[in-house]
């Protein structure tokens, strides 16, 4: 939540917020909460969009859609998908 919360674009502050998803990603995978580890695979993604760090979030986007269709999760691997269709478009 403070990953997303230090990544709205207001107010963005893209050190805080990696820092925050990269410790929320580490506690997850470790407690194997796969669909936590998906939303901030998710999170990351967004994150990067709006840094303009295109080949992270591709890798971010790419592993939570991954994990969304693995664990069943058609409604947040639409959202993965969009963002990823998002960032393909913008490649130059």
């Amino acid at each position: 939540m403070l990953g997303e919360i230090c990544s709205r674009p207001d107010g963005l502050d893209g050190h805080a917020a990696e820092a925050w998803y990269r410790g929320a990603l580490a506690l997850a995978e470790k407690l194997g909460m796969r669909p936590f580890v998906a939303h901030t695979h998710l999170g990351l993604g967004a994150l990067y969009c709006l840094t303009d760090s295109r080949q992270d979030a591709l890798a971010h986007l790419t592993a939570a859609a991954a994990l969304y269709r693995e664990m069943g999760m058609p409604f947040w691997l639409a959202k993965a998908e969009d963002r990823l269709s998002g960032v393909a478009a913008h490649r130059t």
